[in-house]
């Protein structure tokens, strides 16, 4: 592989148990080859498995002491190096594109990352307490690598710029949103965005009018009423935690069941907290594991709690796109993208079993052999069901290039 005169984009997408890469060519962003660091993938405590795929080259796999996220980092970009993806010393990289989660009411944009931003991101961080500290790790972990680098971030929250009060606030006391800011965001914003783009090309269709449910489900999951191209809602609130039933999240729950939990059970506040954002969702009602592929095995091996667990994350998707497709009086098509939306065909079967009663159904056939992005809905289907492969890091990918330029006065 050859490296342009021009660089490369190196785009990291820091997630709350995996760490996905993608590598564009910086004049064209040609897509030069992906990766992925896994804590879930591994099986053995304080290691990761990565898997990089350089395009036009056999894969490669290994396993990675990864004590901790930022060393996990550090490690899985020098391989990349050493892989041939960015340059032997990673001289090629001309700027760093980061997936940041959460910018509040006032970051709306890309931005540089100095340290000033970052210390402001930092002060979102009880906000997403699993994803922006490993953002920050990962920025700073490329910091330590490539210290010279432009690095930018994007934020989920963007694309929901244009939810409406009526969707964002939440009936408590209004002062808690004049004084304090909480209110409804929306999360997977980088992703509902591309989706939202794919689906319109898949159907032939212009954006205006087009009413999409996009499922994005991984470890975290969330999902969003689209209308014309512009977010309405989305499952995710104030923080990342609620919605979908999620690997270790607990996503919606009756906040009656925390004040008993704190008042009468004896909980503290730190406790709380680490049971709902690491010892619940498939985790904690399985008991075996966090990733939906170890669940969804020991399903099929006759494990009640595991089969449990499944049945409960597919009557969580389903009652939330009825709820969404409510909000939007009616579909035209429901995505599903993300590790799980993607690849498991036993989630989309039960997600979609049930919901005919908004013109959503899927032939089994094509659910079992499609790949993305492939419509999987039956002929007749009135509402079109659409397994898309989510381009989050050419998103990113794009936007980086964009302020690159600007920052260098070539645009």
């Amino acid at each position: 592989m050859t490296h342009r005169e021009h660089g490369e984009i190196l785009v990291i997408n820091a997630g709350s148990s995996s760490v996905k890469f993608g590598v564009y060519e910086f004049d064209s962003l040609e897509p030069l080859g992906h990766g992925l660091l896994d804590w879930a993938g591994s099986t053995r405590p304080g290691r990761a498995s990565l898997t990089l795929r350089p395009h036009g080259r056999p894969p490669l796999e290994a396993e990675l002491e990864a004590p901790d996220y930022r060393s996990g980092v550090c490690e899985a970009v020098q391989r990349l190096g050493k892989a041939g993806m960015v340059g032997a010393n990673l001289s090629a990289v001309r700027a760093i594109g980061h997936r940041l989660i959460h910018g509040g009411e006032k970051i709306r944009a890309p931005v540089i990352i100095d340290r000033a931003m970052k210390e402001t991101v930092r002060g979102f961080a009880h906000l997403a307490p699993l994803h922006i500290p490993a953002g920050l790790e990962a920025i700073e972990a490329c910091e330590a690598t490539m210290p010279d680098v432009l690095q930018v971030g994007l934020f989920d929250t963007a694309f929901f710029a244009d939810i409406p009060p009526v969707a964002y606030l939440y009936p408590v006391p209004y002062s808690w949103y004049r004084d304090w800011g909480i209110r409804r965001f929306g999360f997977h914003g980088t992703s509902h965005a591309y989706c939202a783009g794919r689906a319109a090309e898949m159907l032939g269709r212009d954006s205006a009018g087009l009413r999409l449910v996009i499922c994005h489900l991984g470890h975290g999951a969330s999902a969003t009423a689209v209308r014309g191209g512009v977010a309405v809602t989305n499952t995710m609130g104030y923080t990342p935690l609620e919605g979908f039933m999620m690997g270790t999240r607990s996503g919606t729950v009756d906040p009656g069941i925390l004040l008993h939990v704190l008042r009468e059970r004896g909980l503290s506040v730190e406790e709380l907290d680490e049971a709902l954002h690491k010892q619940s969702g498939l985790l904690g009602i399985s008991g075996i594991s966090s990733d939906f592929r170890r669940v969804e095995a020991a399903a099929d091996d006759g494990h009640e709690r595991a089969q449990l667990a499944l049945g409960m994350y597919a009557y969580r998707v389903r009652a939330m796109v009825g709820a969404l497709a409510v909000t939007l009086g009616g579909i035209d098509a429901l995505v599903f993208t993300g590790g799980i939306g993607e690849n498991s065909v036993r989630l989309r079967r039960d997600v979609c079993d049930g919901l005919e009663c908004i013109g959503v159904r899927l032939d089994e056939e094509r659910n079992r052999t499609a790949g993305p992005d492939e419509d999987i809905a039956a002929p007749g289907s009135p509402a079109r069901v659409l397994l898309i492969h989510t381009r989050e890091e050419y998103m990113i990918a794009r936007e980086t290039r964009r302020m690159a330029l600007e920052r260098a006065g070539e645009r």
